[in-house]
């Protein structure tokens, strides 16, 4: 079949791409903004791009057209397919029927930490034989891409709740036919499209609904919304379910916690019976939580401890997840995705126990949709305490994020960071940053750089600046 994919350069579209080129299908795409890595990635298997939206495009002879998240009415050749009545899908549907219906099917889900989750899990499936099919919103470093197509019946999936498509409102996991579900956290985010955590709460519950009988969900109880989704809908549940957490009411919990610079041990109680101790090169008490919930999948389809310990001990990690960046004059360039409050906290109170006794610089952009609106500002101003000084950049793309609602005002977050005792400074774009930090940054330092986006490409800048500094 030929697929044509409006919005083709996104991560998990560009990835739909490639998956849908490895089952032999014909694939073409627009998008306005075709740029590497996924343009090069998209052409490097063939893929044609076509630069920019136009009504022509609908006329290119595909038996269907996905249509990405971003897309929305009054695109020019997605209002063509919608006048001539042409097949259109969202990526979600896509996946479900190409891909998903009639395997085994591992969902990993939460506010937080779903690609490392998701990453983790792939790695100790392959590691323990499964040869799964996966599909990642980041790149995994043990294989080098965010997916693939095995002829394996395993497959793991990050689970988004971020909703699937203009006409499709539901969250994307609801399309993804779990046999084992993770939840792992559920917290208030995406401000943009929920109006609270109540919202949120309801659609993590339908995710765990659907779990078949024969099935599992695996619900991380550390979290205050998971464990109350839990414990009002257990009556309701057909399915299995296991609770995770450093909660020593959890039936799996992690216990006799070491955090050491080179590693992590944990030892895993399952129903109060120590199980197995762990090692982990992954960092801070949520990727402990993270590793518990795949211990859980892992031990359902059968893998063994031992296996798990060796798919820890060769798990590199995942891009933009505590990447270390380089190294440069005595000071360590961290790279990392965190953008909600807990994830800032979390990432920053994980360096500090990993890097003991060095000073933690945290520089934030605000760039995603909800941290660009000031439904998280009194949040944020908590969420820098294990950080030593505090560099906040201006909100990216003020003028669109004004017209969902309030803007994070950065001075007021500055100057709540200052009266809780820390050291924080308001700078408007990578290049006054950089001027900042130059004189700033010294022997032992960790710079943590956090965006969901490039961030002018501050994290090269400020190598090339120590590099000649040194």
């Amino acid at each position: 079949m030929h697929f044509h994919l409006i919005g083709i350069c996104g991560t998990a579209m560009a990835s739909l791409a490639g998956m849908l080129n490895a089952r032999g299908h014909r694939v073409t795409g627009s998008d306005s903004n075709v740029y590497p890595p996924m343009s090069t990635q998209l052409e490097a298997l063939g893929i044609k791009i076509i630069d920019g939206y136009k009504k022509e495009n609908a006329h290119i002879g595909a038996d269907i057209f996905v249509v990405g998240n971003a897309i929305s009415r009054g695109n020019a050749e997605l209002e063509e397919v919608l006048t001539k009545k042409l097949i259109y899908r969202s990526l979600a549907e896509v996946i479900k029927e190409e891909f998903l219906r009639g395997r085994r099917t591992l969902v990993v889900a939460g506010t937080h930490g779903k690609t490392t989750t998701t990453s983790v899990a792939t790695w100790v499936s392959e590691t323990g034989g499964l040869n799964p099919s996966f599909l990642v919103g980041g790149i995994v470093q043990n294989f080098g891409t965010s997916f693939r197509v095995s002829e394996s019946e395993y497959f793991v999936i990050e689970g988004d709740e971020y909703d699937t498509a203009f006409f499709d409102k539901k969250p994307k996991f609801m399309h993804y036919l779990p046999e084992i579900a993770i939840v792992g956290n559920i917290e208030f985010d995406h401000a943009d499209i929920y109006d609270d955590v109540e919202q949120i709460k309801r659609e993590f519950f339908r995710l765990m609904n659907i779990v078949p009988s024969n099935g599992k969900v695996i619900v991380g109880i550390d979290s205050k919304f998971a464990r109350e989704v839990f414990e009002k809908n257990r009556k309701k549940m057909f399915t299995n379910v296991d609770t995770f957490g450093l909660s020593s009411d959890a039936k799996w919990n992690a216990r006799e916690i070491v955090f050491d610079e080179d590693e992590t041990r944990f030892t895993v109680f399952r129903e109060n019976a120590s199980w197995k101790t762990f090692r982990t090169k992954l960092i801070g008490e949520f990727n402990v939580r993270n590793c518990l919930s795949v211990i859980i999948a892992a031990d359902a389809w059968g893998i063994s401890p031992e296996r798990i310990q060796e798919a820890f001990d060769t798990f590199k990690s995942v891009k933009r997840r505590v990447e270390i960046r380089g190294v440069e004059d005595g000071v360590t360039i961290i790279d990392d995705f965190a953008h909600h409050p807990t994830a800032v906290e979390e990432t920053l109170k994980a360096l500090g126990q990993k890097y003991r006794g060095r000073r933690i610089i945290a520089v934030f952009e605000p760039r995603s949709w909800s941290s660009r609106l000031a439904v998280f500002q009194e949040a944020y101003a908590r969420a820098f305490e294990y950080a030593d000084h505090i560099v906040i950049a201006g909100v990216y793309n003020t003028s669109a994020a004004s017209e969902l609602g309030n803007v994070l005002d950065v001075n007021e977050l500055v100057a709540g960071i200052n009266t809780g005792g820390r050291s924080a400074v308001s700078l408007p774009d990578a290049d006054a940053i950089v001027e900042h930090l130059t004189p700033e940054m010294r022997d032992g330092d960790i710079v943590a750089v956090m965006s969901n986006g490039g961030f002018g490409g501050i994290h090269d800048k400020l190598l090339d600046v120590l590099k000649n500094r040194g």
